[in-house]
């Protein structure tokens, strides 16, 4: 086989351990779309490791259990699906559309993403971590 010259280049972007992956899940790849200032959906969980990379904009993200923090475009991230609320994924920018890909794994036989009720984000309100201003 002929060796091919080529001038790709790799940075690594993200490197974690994620959590035990059941059997029988699949993989989805989405591409979403944030329009100028959106607040993003509701309160969720997923019910598989979610790995993201923001392709334009930015956008706020908040998980259970850690301050809300911006992604800028360029940047990669993750969260463990399961019982972990992710809060916020809101487009901070005012002016343009904010968009991102995701590859969620998916427990068999659970939805994708699941709300949290009213009566759970009420509980769990005084354990949110605020946001950290520079």
């Amino acid at each position: 086989m002929p060796v091919v010259d080529t001038h790709m280049t790799q940075k690594d972007l993200l490197q974690v351990e994620p959590p035990f992956i059941v059997q029988g899940s699949f993989a989805m790849v989405r591409v979403l779309e944030l329009p100028p200032g959106d607040p993003g959906i509701a309160p969720h969980r997923h019910s598989g490791p979610v790995f993201g990379y923001m392709l334009e904009g930015e956008m706020l993200f908040e998980l259970e259990g850690q301050a809300p923090y911006p992604i800028k475009a360029g940047e990669a991230f993750w969260e463990p699906g399961g019982e972990v609320i992710h809060y916020t994924a809101a487009n901070l920018l005012a002016d343009r559309t904010s968009r991102f890909v995701v590859v969620m794994l998916c427990a068999p036989g659970v939805e994708m993403i699941t709300f949290v009720d009213d009566e759970e984000l009420a509980a769990k309100e005084s354990a949110r971590i605020p946001t950290q201003r520079a």
